[in-house]
């Protein structure tokens, strides 16, 4: 699936720092969505960690189907610590299992699903973090971090330098589209109503534009799109001018920001994930990504299902300030991030 030489070392980059720290060590992991890009790539993060330094972390990876969750894993599914649970994020939680740390990185995050499901996507959010803090409440210890979007803040022009947590833009909340940052806003609030009203040790992490080698099949994003383009050598295919700005994280440092604010982030807090070094428009991107693989890029319209479930903020740039002030510091920039993206995937 991968070049493990070359995802390999991005797994020991993003375990470097909290992870290598041994303040997660012997923790339980819950995973929801733990096929998905981040969910994935924390998982492999952990399993890295048990197989290079036995870290004695127990894994277990929730989701709809077993035979997906085995199929992504391979042989891991088979050791002692890797154990998968049922999961639908819309339905009630059926297992009981003592757990650390709860991740919940269930969500359909592109544009497909937000223009073919908006209720689902609300589903995963809303119904779906109520379940697990809900699964908290009982267990003493144990951290919820939300995985949560830079979208929330929507769009506000006057802030060239980048949100930071306590700055607010605006969302249109009767577009379908808004399904995805309205509820993980609200999903936000939720978090923190369980943390003041009953206890529950909630943090959230503001993930801003992260990729990775693990983007999933079933990823209509724009950038998943360029990238399967590019590993087929063919030119990439833009459907806009391109000229929308964007704070990119590589998955390595995103997943790195997800294990400091497990073992150091604030209850009730939330934090900004994203790189200071890669801000780039989505052409940038793009033509950085076609530079690495030495095609071109080339424009076309989409078709309306898919336009339907575009974003139509203008620049989404964040503050990752406070999250440094944890320790975390991103390792990749943009073309070295998407470098390993390549690489990682690039048949030999």
């Amino acid at each position: 699936m991968f070049n493990r030489e070359i995802y390999d070392r991005s797994l020991a980059s993003a375990c470097a720092g909290a992870g290598e720290s041994g303040a997660l060590d012997g923790k339980r992991f819950l995973i929801t969505g733990a096929t998905g890009l981040v969910g994935s790539f924390l998982a492999d993060a952990l399993i890295f960690m048990n197989e290079t330094r036995g870290a004695g972390i127990e894994i277990y990876a929730a989701g709809r189907r077993e035979e997906g969750v085995r199929a992504r894993f391979g042989e891991s599914f088979g050791r002692p610590y890797f154990h998968y649970l049922p999961y639908d994020a819309a339905k009630p939680i059926g297992f009981d299992a003592p757990v650390d740390c709860v991740v919940h990185a269930a969500c359909s995050a592109h544009p497909l699903a937000y223009s073919k499901d908006p209720v689902g996507t609300m589903q995963a959010n809303l119904v779906g973090t109520m379940n697990l803090l809900e699964y908290l409440r009982g267990q003493e210890n144990a951290r919820l971090l939300f995985l949560s979007t830079g979208e929330i803040y929507g769009e506000n022009p006057d802030l060239p330098n980048g949100f930071s947590e306590t700055d607010h833009g605006w969302v249109d909340s009767m577009l379908p589209r808004s399904c995805y940052p309205e509820s993980k806003r609200a999903a936000e609030t939720l978090c923190a109503a369980y943390a003041a009203q009953y206890g529950v040790d909630a943090v959230v992490a503001r993930l801003c534009h992260v990729y990775g080698p693990t983007l999933t099949s079933a990823n209509s994003r724009a950038d998943a799109q360029f990238l399967r383009k590019a590993l087929a050598g063919e030119d990439i295919v833009m459907k806009s001018a391109g000229s929308q700005v964007r704070s990119f994280c590589y998955a390595a440092d995103a997943v790195g920001a997800i294990l400091t604010l497990l073992a150091a982030g604030g209850r009730g807090q939330a934090y900004n994930v994203a790189n200071r070094d890669s801000v780039a428009s989505i052409r940038e991107y793009a033509e950085t990504l076609a530079d690495i693989a030495g095609v071109k890029v080339v424009f076309d319209l989409p078709p309306e299902a898919e336009k339907a479930g575009y974003t139509k903020i203008t620049r989404a740039v964040f503050d990752a300030a406070k999250l440094e002030a944890l320790g975390w510091q991103p390792r990749y920039t943009l073309r070295e991030g998407l470098e390993a993206t390549y690489a990682s995937l690039k048949p030999v």
